[in-house]
């Protein structure tokens, strides 16, 4: 691959989002796109247990499947401390913080380019401002009254 593209930082992007919301540990966005011909981007958390891990997946797959993006595929074996989801232009590995220590994934790809996370997380919160709702010229409220 060549340079990732902005659709597969998004990606990423979302997936640093929900994991963040759960509270996953030590995460890091590595871009391995001059690295790797199979994929863009990294994405690498900790979990604290394997119930953590799993709910992690969880709700990593909702998150997914609600934005339409395919998932190629997931592996997982249980009580094994490390789960790949795979999203073709993201890999998001997850793994207990003794699995994490034991394959050091970024000494690995440590060519890589590393996102920085709290950067992709501030640019997901910055959304336009939705307009003010309009109150009702009288100052009243449209809503009905129950009158029984």
């Amino acid at each position: 691959m060549m340079k990732a593209t902005t659709t597969s930082l998004a990606l990423a992007k979302l997936c640093c989002g929900v994991l963040a919301e759960k509270k996953a540990g030590d995460l890091r966005v590595l871009d391995i796109s001059e690295q790797s011909s199979i994929t863009d981007y990294l994405v690498l958390a900790t979990g604290t247990s394997e119930p953590h891990l799993r709910a992690l997946r969880v709700e990593l797959e909702k998150a997914i499947d609600a934005s339409q993006v395919h998932i190629v595929g997931i592996e997982t074996a249980q009580e094994s401390g490390w789960t790949v989801v795979d999203l073709f232009d993201v890999m998001v590995h997850l793994f207990t913080s003794e699995n994490r220590a034991k394959y050091r994934l970024e000494g690995l790809w440590k060519d890589a380019h590393e996102v920085s996370v709290p950067a992709l997380l501030s640019a997901a919160r910055k959304k336009p401002k939705a307009a003010a709702k309009r109150k009702p010229a009288s100052g009243k409220s449209n809503k009905r009254r129950n009158t029984a």
